[in-house]
């Protein structure tokens, strides 16, 4: 088993995300906000805090939200947000969330479709948090620029918090860690990609029989263990590499044997979607 004491999941994973949150400047009422599709790599975070909200993205068809929602679309997708009706403005909060990290590439592809996530009495802290953004941007008062600064982390935080907690028969990365014993192998894997796993050291961070944790790392995540392994060694290797210290101090980041192996590794293996999206 792994040597070192494990994270929570939801820890583990910002820690490999490196998230940065901005929030925009509160927008003026108006019954439609056009989103273009954005070369720069994040995700927009709309927060409905009041009233109702239609959104229309191309590859899917359109959908009416009720205040408290977050609604999560990817730069790379043009949106648009409309009021239901002429003259009932909704009032809506828009951040955008930034990734340094390596599982920045794995957690992509999660929002490959538009989503939205309605905040009700289960959300826990995240719909009082709504309430305040939306009093401070209304209503600036000294200390505002940190207090947004950190309340936007904790939106994120809390976006992924919801997220795992109520996965809805979700699958991929946060359906994962939504099962408690795949999440501990996960947390373990992400800590330390470099470790040397066997499908019998992760079942057994995990608690399962080798043939139970296989067959539900497959069902949850969509690929084996091991495929999951690999793609996740390879993009902490390709950032590492990225951040221009060597191929060397990469290989040992990862779990390669040597800078030649990573090399090979690195050549046959095109980026993921993710990759290509976040550069």
């Amino acid at each position: 088993m792994s040597p070192l004491p494990h994270l929570d999941r939801l820890s583990a994973l910002l820690a490999g995300l490196a998230p940065r949150v901005a929030l925009d400047p509160a927008p003026k009422p108006r019954e439609r906000w056009v989103m273009a599709a954005s070369g720069t790599p994040f995700l927009h975070l709309h927060v409905l805090a009041a009233g109702e909200i239609e959104l229309q993205a191309a590859s899917t068809a359109c959908t009416r939200w009720r205040a408290p929602a977050i609604l999560v679309c990817r730069s790379d997708q043009s949106h648009q947000l409309l009021a239901p009706a002429a003259g009932d403005f909704p009032q809506v909060l828009c951040a955008r969330v930034y990734f340094d990290g390596p599982l920045a590439a794995l957690l992509w592809d999660e929002f490959a479709e538009p989503q939205g996530v309605a905040l009700d009495a289960p959300a826990g802290t995240l719909a009082p948090l709504i309430d305040l953004l939306a009093q401070e941007l209304a209503m600036p008062r000294c200390g505002q620029p940190t207090l947004l600064a950190r309340a936007g982390d904790i939106l994120f935080i809390g976006l992924l918090r919801h997220l795992i907690a109520h996965p809805g028969g979700r699958l991929g990365l946060l359906g994962g860690l939504a099962e408690p014993r795949l999440a501990r192998a996960l947390v373990a894997m992400h800590g330390q990609p470099q470790w040397p796993w066997t499908l019998e050291s992760l079942a057994a961070e995990a608690g399962m029989s080798r043939t139970a944790f296989a067959n539900t790392f497959r069902q949850l995540m969509r690929q084996t263990p091991g495929k999951y392994l690999a793609q996740l060694r390879l993009v902490t290797a390709r950032r590492i590499v990225q951040q221009g210290l060597g191929l060397k101090q990469a290989a040992q980041a990862a779990g390669y044997r040597n800078a030649s192996a990573l090399s090979r590794a690195l050549s046959r293996s095109a980026p993921t979607s993710g990759e290509a999206a976040l550069g």
